[in-house]
């Protein structure tokens, strides 16, 4: 006989007293941590348990007994549902306390190392509309809200386009209208999903690996060009050929239509081929005079208008007076190598991804830079000893490495390279702090600045800036 599962308390008037790292509200009962979805600093709330451990639980919210005085309303039909912009009850202001509030907490709990006053973080003008990239999934399994649930018969009403629910790997929230990217996107998305509806097209089946559309991506630049990328699963020519010319017709703005058929298990594109439908095949964002030129497959900041400030601030920190020479590692299209190539002797890019060494190679190309060289592949196999002496020694090491920050073989020749400075910038400052511990041996912490790049989140980026130890 199967044991029967524990019933988790209800538990009632519960204040909620902070924000977590993860967006999610904290509580705290008898010593133990509640972590909590959707309420903000100053609620109080009858809470159900979900998850209990030794240490710490999570909840959600049954009932507010009271609202918070610092709550406000949120802008979004989806919010409770979608997993995005979780933040938004809570004044912009607020969000901006508490990120840089993390800041600080990770470097000085993780990091441990000798910290200046860090700068107050710099907030984003636009806190919607802001991002340059969005990419939806069709699913013949759509998420269904409370009030659907019951009234939905027909299979055809299952489809949706839209974004994952958060935990749920097969369901998809149809988004209706999202104001994370300017609204041509929302006007794209929904009438491609209309199309696709009345047209009769089957939209995919994650669990049996079956149907034709499969996902949209869509990308824009400060400049007002677009990028739309239809990717499908199966290959049926006429229909392919229906949608693309409606979308080129319907949308005439569009600067780059292009399609992908992807067969395989997941939905990445860097090793798929990418068809040009129409237009060219890629957009082109403009930095202080310089343009980058960004493909299907090219990494570049989501938010273009605060990833000036970001590379602005970076290279403030990096002190370059232009006889300089610089590594960029992490490099992606080249953008922070291109853009700081005009202050320094020689810069020198290394990127894992080929397709982005490409673009950055042409990105110098098109903006007359000369002083640029760039490597493609994995940064422990380039940045050698041996690279450094090719090469030449750094005086500037500029890093912006993924969310799981450097590997310690690469902050070992970083030590041993011993650049003058190292400029830190980094999406997730856990495991920034972990790294400048590890850098603290001959390095000194002597600033920092936290940006703001995606309003309504819990995400921050931060720039730290490390001068070598006399």
């Amino acid at each position: 006989m199967a044991k029967k599962r524990k019933q988790l308390p209800l538990l009632e008037k519960i204040p909620i007293t902070g924000v977590a790292a993860e967006g999610k509200a904290i509580a705290r009962i008898d010593g133990m941590t509640l972590f909590v979805p959707f309420a903000v600093p100053g609620d109080v709330a009858d809470i159900q348990i979900t998850k209990k451990k030794s240490n710490y639980a999570e909840g959600r919210v049954v009932r507010f007994e009271s609202l918070s005085e610092k709550r406000t309303a949120a802008f979004c039909d989806h919010f409770g549902v979608c997993g995005g912009c979780k933040w938004q009850i809570l004044p912009y202001e607020e969000q901006l306390k508490y990120k840089q509030q993390q800041v600080e907490d990770n470097l000085t709990r993780i990091g441990k190392v000798e910290l200046p006053e860090i700068s107050p973080i710099l907030g984003a003008e636009e806190t919607t509309f802001y991002r340059n990239k969005l990419e939806f999934t069709f699913s013949d399994k759509r998420w269904l809200t409370e009030q659907e649930l019951g009234s939905v018969s027909d299979p055809g009403q299952m489809n949706g386009l839209g974004f994952h629910i958060p935990g749920m790997f097969d369901k998809v929230l149809d988004i209706r209208k999202c104001w994370l990217q300017d609204d041509l996107s929302n006007q794209i998305r929904n009438a491609v999903r209309s199309f696709c509806l009345e047209n009769g097209y089957t939209f995919f089946d994650l669990r049996n690996q079956s149907g034709l559309m499969r996902t949209l991506i869509l990308r824009n630049t400060s400049a007002g060009e677009w990028m739309v990328i239809v990717v499908f699963y199966e290959e049926d020519e006429e229909k392919r050929e229906r949608l693309l010319n409606f979308i080129a017709g319907k949308f005439p703005q569009i600067t780059s239509l292009l399609y992908i058929i992807n067969r395989k298990a997941n939905d990445t594109i860097t090793d798929q081929e990418v068809v040009c439908w129409k237009g060219r095949d890629h957009i082109v964002e403009e930095m202080e005079g310089l343009q980058f030129k960004i493909g299907p497959k090219s990494f570049y900041q989501t938010n273009s208008r605060q990833a000036y400030n970001l590379y602005r601030i970076a290279r403030e920190f990096a002190g370059l007076t232009g006889s300089e020479c610089v590594y960029d590692l992490y490099t992606g299209t080249g953008t922070i190598a291109n853009f700081v190539a005009r202050m320094a002797d020689k810069v020198i890019g290394i990127e894992y991804v080929e397709e982005a060494i490409e673009d950055a190679k042409e990105n110098s190309r098109n903006n007359n830079i000369a002083n640029t060289s760039f490597f493609a592949g994995d940064m422990r196999k380039i940045l050698t000893a041996e690279f450094i002496r090719e090469h030449g020694r750094p005086d500037v090491i500029i890093t912006d490495p993924p969310r799981a920050g450097m590997h310690d073989d690469v902050l070992r020749v970083m030590l041993a390279a011993e650049p003058k400075r190292i400029v830190y910038v980094s999406c997730n400052p856990a495991t920034q702090a972990r790294d400048l511990g590890l850098l603290d041996t001959k390095y000194k912490v002597t600033a920092v600045q936290p940006v703001d790049m995606f309003p309504h989140t819990h995400h921050v980026e931060n720039v730290v800036l490390l001068e070598k130890r006399v």
